[in-house]
């Protein structure tokens, strides 16, 4: 086994500090930039090597004690034991260095990282896996790059306390399933006053599985709604409880707009940084009430329902139905008349639209980590004055900026990286492509 001494210099997307040994770079996890280590070798690569930590012979002034004793085996969080404001200055450099590699995007446009209001406790939905072995049930997440769950008894420091009250309420009931080896996952959501869970069951008794929670829903609170799942995400059984999960975000002049979303669909975990991306969009887009605006991948109208009013009309696209039946529901709710909302793949949607000779002044996009794609191609037919891009993933985001920028018909004037995971190295952001005149 190689072992040998090492400096940290900085941080890597996927969460390794990175230093230099025999003239490459050697990433190594759980480390922090400060750090002056004595690792072990684990892989040596022609471009790269990879190492384990075997001692901290002195240790970073931004090293911290992470408080999550999972620390270090669950597949969740990396970051814990940095402090949080290098996590900060740290996600900036990855940020900044990939949109520079992908895209030649000039550091200069890239601004300070908005940070979360609350570094733990701030996340609304999680995922529990669960494992039955030797009469013991494991509810927690799996160990780094396996399929073996760690039992997150104390729950988890970076979801909302209310999940981790309903987790406890789940373990209790639980206890008395009658064969728990049946349940191979939870999620849990909240928003307002409402939590609601969503049960994988992989047996052949949902009825009789369904009988159970509902005959225990009272011992289940603070969760106020519960479904079964058993197959697809369409399967969605429902067993008790609320039909929805409903939060708010700004509008115009003060105005509040409630937005509802089903079991099973997508919203942003960070709620008070959902409102920092809407808000950043708005500012981007400098809307005058004129405005045609598309809003790509729209979910339940996360971005369109608040902006609606903003503009003079508003068309939103994305292919999950029932994101789209709520963001239906949701612009009557909110009495949004100058909206529509179009089921269909992002590239078919826009194809469509292009055919029909729509015209869009902006086009909002926030795509899901694997970018926009094949779909860059068609918003280009439309050449919109702006392109606002909200995305979850710089790789993904350079490459698409490339595409925008070499077709010779866009520039990125600014971005604004956005801190939605922190103790994570992910990172959200919201860019801004000006068509050339």
């Amino acid at each position: 086994m190689t072992v040998f001494e090492i400096s940290i210099d900085r941080l890597a997307f996927g969460g390794g500090g990175v230093g230099r040994y025999d003239g490459k770079v050697c990433f190594v996890p759980y480390s922090c930039p400060g750090d002056d280590l004595k690792v072990s070798l684990t892989t040596d690569k022609r471009s790269y090597s990879t190492a384990s930590i075997a001692e901290i012979v002195k240790p970073s002034s931004d090293r911290v004690e992470p408080p999550c004793p999972l620390f270090g085996s669950c597949g969740g969080c990396n970051w814990q034991h940095i402090a949080y404001t290098r996590q900060l200055i740290s996600k900036r450099e990855i940020f900044a260095d990939t949109l520079w590699r992908g895209a030649r995007v000039n550091g200069d446009l890239i601004a300070d990282v908005v940070p979360s209001a609350q570094n733990y406790g701030y996340r609304s939905r999680v995922q529990f896996k669960l494992h039955y072995a030797k009469s013991r049930l494991k509810i927690g997440f799996y160990r780094q790059e396996t399929h073996v769950v760690e039992d997150a008894a104390d729950g988890c420091p970076v979801a909302m306390p209310v999940i981790n009250v309903s987790l406890s309420s789940f373990r209790s009931v639980l206890k008395k399933f009658p064969d728990p080896r049946q349940l191979s996952q939870i999620n849990i959501d909240c928003a307002g006053s409402g939590v609601i869970a969503v049960v994988n069951y992989i047996g052949n008794d949902i009825d009789g599985v369904a009988g159970f929670f509902k005959k225990h829903m009272s011992e289940l609170s603070p969760v106020t709604g519960l479904y079964l799942q058993s197959g697809k995400k369409v399967a969605l059984r429902k067993v008790y409880g609320d039909d929805l999960l409903t939060y708010i975000l700004p509008g115009k002049l003060g105005k509040q707009y409630q937005l509802s979303y089903k079991p099973g669909g997508f919203s942003q975990v960070n709620r008070e940084q959902n409102i920092q991306l809407l808000e950043l969009v708005r500012h981007f887009s400098e809307f005058k009430g004129t405005e045609q605006v598309l809003d790509l991948y729209c979910g339940n109208g996360n971005f369109s329902i608040p902006l609606a009013g903003d503009v003079f009309s508003m068309t939103g696209i994305e292919e999950y139905k029932d994101s789209i039946s709520s963001a239906v529901e949701n612009a009557v709710k909110n009495g949004i008349t100058n909206s529509e909302f179009i089921s269909a793949d992002a590239v078919a949607g826009v194809r469509k639209l292009v055919e029909l000779g729509r015209k869009f002044d902006v086009v909002i996009l926030d795509p899901p980590r694997s970018g926009a794609g094949d779909a860059v191609v068609e918003i280009l037919k439309l050449n919109p004055d702006k392109i606002v891009y909200i995305s979850c993933d710089p790789s993904t985001l350079a490459r698409d900026c490339a595409a925008f920028v070499n077709s010779g018909q866009y520039q990125v004037k600014n971005s604004i990286p956005v801190d939605m995971f922190p103790q994570t190295y992910h990172l959200e952001s919201v860019t801004l492509l000006v068509r050339e005149k």
